[in-house]
């Protein structure tokens, strides 16, 4: 290659979650500049926590951008695919506002007949305290936290972050049935 010619684009496996535009007026840095900056550190096999921390220490990035940066990064070079945790397992996660009672909801969450009407065929376990912001239930696999925040008027907006599952198929599979789920909740 010669000097007037472009340097070609590094060769992405994922898309970083961010665009370039985006990660440069926040960071200073475009996705190819911080990955070559990433990669010549010796130890950037160290794992996430050690890149993110050093981003933080050596770059200035406040704690958010560090991660972004991070999981862009891993998600580029194939360290990391989309919805992929830093453990190796995959999330899911769906939201919606629905009519619904918050309090009647959650009191149905945490109770384990409540549950079997919630999610019917599906055994569920509460993993979380009674008190918790959040209701954790184990449920196919992985554990799924709901936070249910009312908006008023008979409305609430309801979260759901489904964790520790397998594969990117359990995720596809998570997505749909949390969205059915919301609907399906809303149309009561």
């Amino acid at each position: 290659m010669t000097e007037d010619q472009p340097v070609p684009p590094r060769t992405r496996t994922a898309d970083p979650g961010h665009p370039d535009a985006v990660v440069r007026d926040n960071t200073g840095r475009n996705w190819d500049d911080w990955c070559e900056l990433i990669e010549a550190r010796p130890d950037a096999v160290d794992g996430h926590t050690a890149v993110a921390s050093w981003l933080q220490s050596e770059h200035g990035l406040d704690g958010w951008w560090a991660q972004a940066v991070t999981v862009g990064w891993e998600r580029l070079t194939g360290r990391r695919l989309r919805h992929q945790m830093a453990d190796g397992t995959f999330t899911a996660t769906r939201s919606a506002t629905i009519a619904a009672d918050a309090d009647a909801l959650r009191a149905k969450l945490l109770d384990a007949s409540g549950r079997a009407r919630l999610f019917p065929g599906e055994a569920t376990t509460l993993r979380s305290r009674p008190t918790s912001k959040h209701v954790r239930i184990a449920l196919g696999g992985g554990v799924a936290e709901l936070a249910v925040a009312p908006r008023g008027e008979g409305r609430v907006t309801v979260t759901v972050s489904h964790a520790k599952l397998s594969t990117p198929d359990d995720v596809a599979y998570w997505q749909a049935y949390w969205a059915d789920w919301l609907q399906a909740l809303d149309e009561r």
